[in-house]
């Protein structure tokens, strides 16, 4: 039920027009920081949450956010919590003002956006229209299951999934053409699993082991309350299924890999690529049958599909597609379905104590749907036009370092050096919300119908993807929201992309210390040009084609200091019995570490050849520092962390600061690191890139 986003495009910095202005009246932009803020201050330093029993010298992070994680609680419908889920829950206090405000209001216009969020939001939270009615609100894709009489039936289901309202082995994509850069392609993406990962099917991990002992009980019971029979044989199939199609997936770290992911297949030689499954009825139920070619992304995975089908029977299968109907509708559905997810989902498998509220689940599913509609009146009230320039300015400062950066590299020939300058002046930044906004007026929103609404939404959108089939490159368009807590950057468009929702103190303060600012919103300024140069942005050219402009030794040195790198944040354990992997994490990981140096030379420069004052007894460059630590802030249920250490690229938070600050050169000087400390890397092992 969320708003897709292509899992191939975007390297995040975590984890259509409204049809005219809006029709609720903006009120005034709110305060950077209020007086309750910890970051309110003439620094922008929260000093309470230090941990002054550690030194700096030995777990930098626990010196800066010790006695935050040690006073701060999860909240108990959060699966972690710390500077990010803060905004984030910021963000949707602010969305819900708005929502309901258009929620309450009975003199919009019909039809108009802000009577159609009001709507949908009204329906979301009024469970009298579904409590009592079981499966009744989606009908229509139950019987579209029901009526699957051959497998060449079942392949036309899973090409309409996205309409259907439910999960596939195979999901439909719409991407700028890698190999092209100047036309869009569609693409087949692995899919079909109902845990958060294939690792959850495979890992021999006592808690993944306990999770896949509960899995099949909560099959049959949500067949069950569907009425489908429920039985422990159904429940099995269902779940055999699903561990034949993990053990079919590609691991995360290999998703990572563009060349690997960019094979076109031509449509009609589907069958011939990918035998035994029927490519006619899928590709037409997908709307993808006058295409003359699409990526298969992994192709491995692609061409096995046939034999995964073969293997279970049609009643299998259409147990295993009502498991998934129910298995996304159950949060909308009658109380019952909506405790029997939360239950195993959310408590056993992330962890959650508490379902979070229905006005939160409704707010992130029309941030999600429809949510640029809600973002033009979000930017009005909470990303005033100062903050927009001087996120451009901040910008510029950063770029000009990593063109010095550049320069100054004694690793890289000059050839290189030209082509990675290139590359660095056509890069894009796209600051608070797009210049144009999303035309929601096609969607039918009914104030009674929650789950027709949701399906009705998706199916709008997964339309509004194939449509761009037939277009020109769109370059204003937005992958996020821009109530969105989080930043980006796209490869195929040689783009960054900081929405408004992300640009909130402590990440962004204008009131606060340049130091602070510089180590919060420069290290992610910093980090998403880092993303353009990183093991897998650096495959790109400086008009968004997978193009190979390193000469052979430049991308030999660059791939063996990178290895480095892996070896460090392999050798992180975040959790007995699982480590960080430095090859799922290698591209954050790199972004992290170019993002604090070219922040810091960003920072240095500012100060155009004085030293910073000194304040609270820190210096300018330690304030720098503290600003990085604190913009990561955060800790993670036992559960989330896990589940990120399998599939999350990004290293957890207390390792992004302690990975790139050992080898920081700088920092040793800021803060005296000496060997014997725990920061402490000898120089012949620290890793510089960029």
């Amino acid at each position: 039920m969320m708003r897709f986003v292509p899992p191939l495009v975007l390297s995040l910095t975590l984890l259509a027009g409204c049809g005219g202005t809006s029709t609720v009246t903006p009120a005034e932009p709110a305060a950077v920081a209020t007086a309750a803020s910890p970051y309110a201050n003439a620094t922008g330093i929260d000093r309470g949450g230090f941990d002054t029993g550690v030194r700096p010298q030995d777990d930098f992070f626990a010196w800066v956010n010790g006695g935050w994680v040690e006073r701060t609680a999860i909240p108990p419908d959060r699966t972690w919590w710390g500077v990010v889920p803060e905004l984030r829950a910021a963000s949707e206090e602010r969305q819900r003002a708005i929502i309901e405000e258009m929620a309450a209001r009975d003199d919009l216009p019909p039809g108009s956006v802000a009577a159609k969020v009001g709507a949908f939001f009204a329906s979301l939270t009024e469970q009298r229209l579904v409590e009592g009615k079981g499966v009744a609100p989606i009908a229509d894709t139950l019987a579209r299951i029901d009526a699957i009489d051959s497998y060449a039936g079942l392949a036309a289901a899973f090409g309409a999934a996205t309409l259907l309202g439910t999960d596939a082995p195979l999901a439909v994509g719409v991407v700028q053409d890698p190999g092209a850069g100047d036309r869009y392609v569609p693409y087949l993406w692995q899919s079909g699993l109902a845990l958060p990962d294939r690792e959850y099917y495979l890992r021999e991990d006592a808690k993944f082991q306990r999770i896949r002992a509960a899995y099949p009980a909560y099959i049959a019971r949500l067949l069950a309350l569907g009425g489908f029979g429920g039985t422990p044989e159904q429940a099995a199939a269902v779940y055999a299924i699903e561990q034949r199609l993990a053990a079919a997936h590609w691991p995360a770290e290999e998703n990572r890999d563009m060349k690997k992911l960019y094979n076109m297949v031509p449509t009609a030689e589907l069958a011939t690529v990918a035998p035994d499954f029927a490519w006619p009825q899928y590709v037409d139920a997908a709307g993808l049958d006058a295409r003359p070619e699409l990526m298969a992304a992994q192709l491995g995975y692609v061409r096995g599909i046939g034999a995964i089908v073969g293997a279970f029977p049609l009643a299998a299968w259409k147990d295993y597609l009502r498991y998934h109907a129910l298995n996304e509708a159950a949060p909308w559905l009658s109380a019952e379905f909506e405790r029997t997810q939360f239950e195993f989902m959310q408590r056993e498998v992330m962890g959650l104590a508490e379902l979070a509220p229905e006005w939160k689940r409704a707010v992130r599913a029309i941030d999600a749907l429809v949510g640029e509609a809600v973002g033009q009146v979000y930017v009005d009230r909470h990303f005033p036009p100062a903050h927009k320039q001087a996120m451009l300015d901040l910008v510029a400062n950063l770029m000009e370092a990593f063109r010095v950066g550049i320069t100054e590299l004694d690793w890289m020939s000059e050839e290189t050096k030209r082509k990675a300058e290139a590359k660095r002046a056509r890069l894009a930044t796209k600051i608070g919300y797009p210049d144009k906004w999303r035309d929601y007026s096609g969607l039918e929103i009914r104030a009674d119908d929650p789950l027709g609404n949701i399906a009705r939404a998706n199916a709008f959108e997964y339309r509004y993807q194939l449509a761009k089939l037939d277009q020109p490159i769109d370059r204003d368009e937005w992958e996020m929201t821009p109530q969105t807590v989080n930043a980006y950057h796209q490869p195929f468009m040689n783009e960054i992309v900081f929405p408004a929702g992300f640009l909130q103190p402590p990440n962004f303060n204008m009131a606060a210390d340049p130091a602070v600012n510089y180590g919060a919103i420069g290290y992610v300024i910093g980090h998403e040009i880092g993303h353009a140069f990183d093991d897998k942005g650096r495959a790109f050219d400086p008009y968004g084609k997978l193009n190979d402009w390193w000469t052979a030794g430049d991308a030999e040195h660059f791939e063996r200091t990178a290895a480095r790198l892996v070896e460090q944040y392999n050798a992180f354990a975040p959790v007995e019995g699982m480590t960080i992997n430095g090859n799922l994490t290698l591209g954050e990981n790199i972004a992290d570490l170019t993002g604090v140096t070219i922040a810091y030379r960003a920072y240095r420069a500012s100060l155009g050849g004085r030293e910073a004052p000194v304040i609270d007894g820190l210096t300018g460059d330690q304030r720098f520092f503290i600003g990085f630590a604190q913009a990561n802030r955060a800790q993670l249920r036992d559960e989330m962390l896990r589940a990120m250490l399998v599939s999350d690229p990004h290293s957890p938070a207390r390792y992004r600061v302690l990975g790139v600050l050992r080898n920081f050169t700088p920092f040793y000087t800021a803060f005296g690191v000496q060997e014997g400390d725990g920061m402490y890397l000898p120089p012949a092992e620290r890793v510089r890139i960029w």
